[in-house]
């Protein structure tokens, strides 16, 4: 029997080359998954990272969840550390990108394993493909932009539905997301600013930056100008995105009205430079943070290639908002 393997990995790298790592990582045979996989722990150590693969190391529990209320319904998957004992913890919803399930999605940016560390719990909406074929949020659908509707009102009954269940601190409210999920959770934080106590976008866009598909492309290739959640943001955005013009984390930072105060060069251990900017609020106070990931395209900057759309080369946007999350608390 002729060995295919050239002929595979020829046809993964192509895949990468061509800017689609979901695909290349879909052709590799699992034995070769496999060996990406313990090659890329070794590497991440290797480079002076310290976060291992979510799945293999984490020793809390994944729980598969339903929600079901007024605006809809969706699944979910809730990380619940080995630590959780029955004390308010923080919770961080993290909504995936196009494509992605939530395994994937955890598996890439290693938030699980940040949740085991520092005991928080995770939730992990879950999109259905009778929402949106390519598994997108519809943050660019006016359905779905509102207030207790559509799936903004889902990801907030879903935030709801793990406090009614665990004990969770109602001041340390966080959501994240990346790509069509930074999107969204851009829209989540702005209708429910008495609810979460900031945000993380990663690769994405202002909160009602469109208000169809159109516009959403539009919106992506050349950027446009929307709101911005009424709360502490962290952006993140790599300058060779050709997916989500990086104009988009420009643009939400802006719309934050924030005051720059000070602006830093830097260089990820695993090897990427990065600027990252630090904007007051009214009172003064640091409020939010905009990093700019240096010859990074479309990935979660820092993340682990167990998952898809990852860059392990730039720094750990997970433990940097874990960081900011913690900076920022909900007041009142």
């Amino acid at each position: 029997m002729s060995d295919t393997r050239p002929k595979t990995l020829a046809d993964a790298v192509r895949r990468l080359r061509a800017g689609d790592p979901a695909g290349a990582w879909a052709v590799l045979p699992e034995s070769l998954r496999d060996l990406a996989r313990r090659a890329g722990d070794g590497l991440t150590r290797l480079r002076g990272g310290s976060r291992p693969d979510a799945a293999a190391s984490s020793a809390g529990r994944v729980l598969s969840e339903t929600y079901a209320g007024p605006p809809g319904q969706r699944a979910y998957r809730l990380y619940v550390p080995a630590g959780y004992r029955g004390r308010p913890v923080p919770l961080v919803v993290m909504l995936h990108g196009c494509t992605q399930s939530p395994e994937d999605f955890a598996a890439g940016t290693g938030m699980n394993a940040l949740a085991e560390a520092e005991t928080f719990l995770v939730a992990y909406p879950e999109q259905t493909r009778r929402a949106n074929q390519a598994l997108c949020w519809n943050w660019f659908s006016p359905a779905d932009q509102p207030r207790d509707r559509g799936e903004t009102g889902v990801i907030a009954g879903i935030t709801r539905a793990v406090m009614a269940a665990y004990a969770v601190d109602p001041r340390r409210l966080y959501i994240a997301g990346l790509s069509a999920g930074g999107a969204a959770a851009a829209n989540v934080a702005s209708a429910y600013p008495d609810l979460y106590a900031a945000v993380g976008v990663h690769s994405g866009l202002c909160a009602l930056a469109a208000r169809d598909l159109p516009g959403a492309l539009a919106a992506m290739r050349d950027g446009a100008a929307g709101q911005a959640p009424p709360i502490p943001t962290i952006v993140f955005h790599g300058d060779r995105d050709a997916t989500v013009n990086p104009k988009n984390g420009a643009a939400l930072i802006s719309a934050t009205g924030g005051r720059l105060i000070r602006r830093e060069d830097g260089r990820s251990p695993n090897g990427r430079a990065f600027e990252k900017s630090l904007y007051a609020d009214e009172t003064g106070r640091p409020a939010h943070e905009h990093w700019v990931i240096h010859g990074s395209g479309h990935a979660w900057s820092g993340g682990n290639p167990a998952g898809s759309y990852t860059d392990p080369q730039g720094p750990d946007a997970a433990r940097e908002m874990w960081r900011f999350f913690k900076e920022h608390p909900r007041r009142g």
